[in-house]
Formats: structure tokens, sequence, C-alpha cells
């Protein structure tokens, strides 16, 4: 029996092998837009999906380089098979629209990125689907929320950016008994902390663009499930096009080769930050699944095997302290989007999650005061300094 490798050398090695023309020993990117055939035989048998091969980047497989990056990351989540996107947004909006019909409800996390949140409440509805926005931390909200039109449950765990958890395999319990799939989108955890396929999920869901590519300088999603599902998944891929770049592939693959020994620095850093916000006099509050005064410490304790980066704190004095603190960081970045190596600090009522109705942001927690903190790799003692000398100005 072949022996299975742990999760940091599946991030060194799953799904490369050697370029078979040149013996290459990194994956190549395979600048092409079409692919030759033998003869018209194979371009048939492949354009009719009774052979496996490449037939034009925009189409599934897409390219070597693609199908690289999605073996590697399914690997890593324990699925069968992956899906590359150009953006979170355009793996999501796939998963939607090959699953989803007119009459159909989704039910999804209340607290989500306020594109997806967007994208739920006013294109879907265009389209005829209902779309139920839950308290996901609370099953009996969950099992109260369940139509016979019920199609697909939409976890963010945890959520951005209240770093609310919600249990994964309960709700996927719930959503199979109701004949429903279960999507988690697992950008904040990765795989390297969290397996949602593992807890009962259909699909694991990440924007490359924050841990998986690490290095804040590339868009890009992807989807893990079974091979049924990707295939079922391929012509709305094929259609709308919302492929991922090669360049883009080849920087995912090379950021995954660091991803467990990242996500060990940024998770440690967290905690300390955490620790440090959590005893300051002027913090409200701070949200971070490694404390346990976070609501669902002990829900996020039996299904991560490690909390993350991200954090969310509440500062006493409101928006404008918020905004004051922001204005006076040094070190931390003063910029959305997460996952870089270094610490990024932003204000979602006016960046991130802006597009949500004020009522409904006060509604699920994302108050004027909430400063979301995506902690990077840089020494801790400097993210904690830079911190400390910012609430001195408040």
């Amino acid at each position: 029996m072949e022996r299975e490798f742990k999760f940091s050398t599946k991030c060194v090695h799953a799904g490369e092998r050697p370029e078979p023309v040149f013996g290459a020993h990194t994956t190549p990117i395979f600048q092409t837009s079409t692919f030759i055939f033998e003869n018209v035989e194979q371009g048939a048998a492949r354009f009719a999906e009774e052979e496996t091969g490449y037939v034009y980047t925009r189409i599934p497989p897409n390219t070597p380089t693609h199908a690289v990056l999605a073996e590697k990351v399914a690997s890593l989540e324990g699925g069968e098979a992956g899906q590359t996107f150009s953006s979170g947004m355009a793996a999501i909006t796939a998963v939607v629209l090959s699953t989803l019909k007119q009459g159909d409800n989704l039910i999804s996390t209340d607290v989500v990125y306020g594109c997806t949140y967007s994208l739920f409440s006013e294109i879907l509805p265009v389209l005829g689907i209902d779309v139920s926005f839950v308290d996901t931390s609370d099953i009996g909200k969950v099992k109260a929320a369940f139509k016979s039109e019920t199609r697909m449950v939409f976890l963010e765990t945890p959520a951005n950016p209240t770093i609310t958890v919600c249990d994964i395999r309960e709700i996927s319990k719930l959503a199979k008994a109701q004949g429903a799939i279960c999507i988690v989108d697992n950008t904040f955890a990765t795989p390297y902390f969290q397996k949602p396929l593992e807890l009962g999920a259909d699909i694991s869901l990440s924007s490359c663009t924050k841990y998986i590519g690490g290095h804040a300088d590339l868009l890009g999603g992807v989807i893990v499930g079974s091979r049924d599902f990707m295939k079922s998944l391929g012509k709305v891929v094929g259609y709308t096009g919302g492929i991922m770049g090669l360049h883009e592939a080849w920087l995912c693959i090379r950021g995954l080769k660091t991803l467990h020994i990242r996500m060990e620095r940024h998770a440690e850093n967290a905690l300390k930050v955490a620790n440090f916000l959590e005893s300051h006099p002027k913090v409200e509050w701070v949200r971070y699944p490694g404390l346990s005064s976070h609501p669902q410490h002990e829900v996020a304790k039996k299904q991560m095997s490690g909390y993350g980066g991200m954090l969310s704190f509440e500062i006493r004095g409101g928006g404008e302290a918020g905004s004051r603190l922001m204005n006076s960081v040094r070190l931390c970045s003063l910029a959305v989007s997460l996952g870089a190596t270094d610490t990024l600090i932003q204000h979602p009522t006016s960046m991130t999650h802006a597009g949500i109705p004020r009522n409904i942001r006060n509604k699920v927690g994302i108050k004027d005061g909430l400063v979301r903190l995506s902690v990077g790799i840089e020494d801790s003692e400097d993210i904690i300094a830079d911190l400390e000398q910012a609430l001195s100005k408040i």
C-alpha cells in the first residue's frame, strides 16, 4: 500500500510531476489558447467528452498549469477534483449557476463577504432564486429556515468580518437530509486548518487571492468536490469563461508550497495580537476563534486544527475612534483583502461591506466601530507595538 503523504509534503508535491518533454523541474506556464489534436477523431472525441484531454484554454481542464493547481488543492482539501477560476466571486457564481434554477431556495450565512451578499441579494432574485440569510451559528435557526425548495446551503466560516463560526458537520447533515448540497467558503481557515469535505460538506470553496496565493499579487478562486460535480460544472465554466489566468495559476502553485509554514506563523501571531487587544482598555471586544471568549470557541475547537490569521475587534468610541486607529498605524497596511504576508487593517462598514444596507449590517453585528485585521507573518512584537501606538492616539 502506497504511503499517504502528510499535508506539508502535499503542499510541495501534490499534482506535480516532471514535465515530459524537457523535464522541467517546476510546473511550466503553458502559454497557449488552444491545443493541437493528433487527428479529427481525437478532436471529436474530446469535444464529445469521450476522451480526456485539452482542447481550448477556456474549457475545463483548461491547461496543464491549471490542472496541476486544481489537483494540488483537491489533494489538500481531501476531495476528488477541483476547478480554478478568475476570482473567488467567479467560483461562487459558477457553483450557484450550475446548481440552482428558478424557484429554488438558497440558505446563506447572514454574515458573508460583501460581494457575496450583493450577489445573493441583488442578482439571484432577478433569476428567480430565493435567498434566505440565516444566523448559521444557531442550529435551531438553520433547521427552521429549510423549505421544500431549498437546494443549497452556503456557509462562510469563520465569517467575514465578524469571525462567526458555524458547525459544518451538523449543518451538512441537515442539508443532506433535505436533499440540498452544502457549500463552505473556506477562505479564512484554508485546508490547513479546516477541511469542510471531511466534515460532510459537498463543496469547499476558496478565494486564491488570499492565503492560497499568499502574497497579495493575484486574483483567483478554486472549488473542490466530487468528480461528478466538477463535470456538471464544466458547461458553466466553459460558457461563462471566468477562468484563472495562466500566470495567476502558476503563482498559486508556487504559493501553496509554503502554505503550511505561513499559516502556522499567521495563527501564532494572530493569537498573540488577539490576547493583546482583549486586554486593552480601549477595546470593547475581540473575536478570534482561538480565544475562549469567542462565542463559538467550542465549535471551532471541534472542527478546526488551528484558528488562522483573521480577527476583528471593536474600539470604544465607535466609528470615529476606529478611523483614528486605522489612520494612525505605521507598520500595518490600511488595505482591503487579506491573507497577505504583511498585516492588513480595514474598516468593513465603509470598505468591504459598504454595499450591505446599514440596518442589515447592524443586525448581524457589523457596526461602525468594527475593525478587521489580517495578521501577517512579521514579528508579532512589531505588530503589537504598532497597534499599541495607534491606540494611544485615541
